[in-house]
């Protein structure tokens, strides 16, 4: 397993009028996204509709071009002791945001259920992935379309764990209404 490089020199750092801990609203241009992160929170994880019933937890990364937090919600599939996520953006020929964001900055914070935690992005080895896919496809065969669609395109999905890490400064957690002045969530 790898760990993702850091692309920029300035990662990690906050922009200008941005806060490294304020991921109390999720910021997320996709309403959809929105919506499924709102549900998540205020049900400590559970979300229905669509996605009942699946492993979903929230990311929260640095944004690479912008310094501000994204929190994407995603599938994820437990493997060694730790979450994994797979970059499919449902299969279109380039990755998602959420991807470039962790290339940029590996730090990132993971919401499980009620569980919150720093975590360090890592990449998984090829010889891993076979079993990973198989795992994923047999619990959602959806991530088969996604998977066959990437390769049509010319790009193989990475898949990321999400290693726990020791809570350092430079990891983005939520404010609290104790730290923050404003309700928290």
């Amino acid at each position: 397993m790898a760990f993702m490089t850091h692309t920029t020199a300035a990662a990690g750092t906050a922009r200008p009028g941005t806060s490294r801990s304020d991921t109390s609203r999720p910021n997320n241009s996709n309403p959809f996204n929105v919506r499924v992160i709102e549900e998540f929170r205020a049900n400590a994880g559970v979300v229905g509709g669509q996605f009942a019933g699946t492993r979903l937890l929230l990311l929260t990364t640095r944004g690479a071009r912008t310094g501000l937090l994204r929190t994407t919600p995603l599938v994820h599939l437990p493997h060694g002791g730790r979450p994994v996520v797979f970059a499919s953006n449902g299969g279109a020929p380039t990755a998602p945001g959420w991807f470039h964001n962790l290339l940029a900055d590996p730090e990132a914070t993971v919401e499980v259920g009620r569980e919150r935690y720093p975590v360090r992005a890592l990449l998984l080895e090829p010889a891993e992935h076979d079993a990973v896919w198989a795992r994923q496809i047999a619990v959602d065969p959806a991530f088969a379309e996604f998977r066959e669609r990437a390769l049509r395109a010319g790009r193989a999905i990475p898949l990321v764990a999400l290693e726990r890490v020791a809570q350092t400064s430079r990891t983005p957690a939520r404010q609290t209404a104790e730290t923050s002045g404003t309700p928290g969530r």
